[in-house]
């Protein structure tokens, strides 16, 4: 006795290319924006907490907070608190002089030119005011 008694028959097919291809195309669409709306949902949903911090700082970044000069915890009027002032204006005006030296502006003025040298040779109180001066 045969496994399959009844032998096979054909099964007529019609092709209708344009169909067939219409088909595809629309399968290819929705298959695309499957994937990118599922994409753009995972982002949502997994990133947004992860990201946070990170955009937190972006924007901490973006906008610094003024900072702020240290107060010292000694009385105004007592010599540690004159001498720290003191010592503040020293190191401001060292940071002027230091940028005017490495400023490539001043190169072209004479009248600077003229004052960095006396103050790289006979520095004093007159060749350094006269350096902040004349010099950007």
């Amino acid at each position: 006795m045969p496994y399959r008694p009844n032998p096979r028959r054909p099964l007529p097919i019609q092709l209708n290319t344009l169909q067939l291809s219409g088909s595809i195309a629309l399968g290819l669409w929705l298959g695309f924006i499957a994937i990118a709306l599922t994409c753009w949902l995972a982002s949502r949903f997994l990133f947004s907490e992860q990201l946070a911090p990170v955009a937190q700082a972006v924007q901490q970044l973006a906008n610094p907070p003024a900072v702020a000069q240290p107060v010292p915890d000694i009385p105004p009027q007592s010599p540690l608190f004159e001498q720290y002032e003191e010592n503040l204006r020293k190191n401001e005006q060292a940071q002027r002089l230091d940028q005017a030296r490495s400023s490539s502006r001043n190169l072209s003025n004479p009248k600077c030119q003229f004052w960095l040298q006396q103050d790289h040779t006979a520095p004093s109180e007159k060749s350094r005011a006269n350096v902040l001066q004349f010099c950007d």
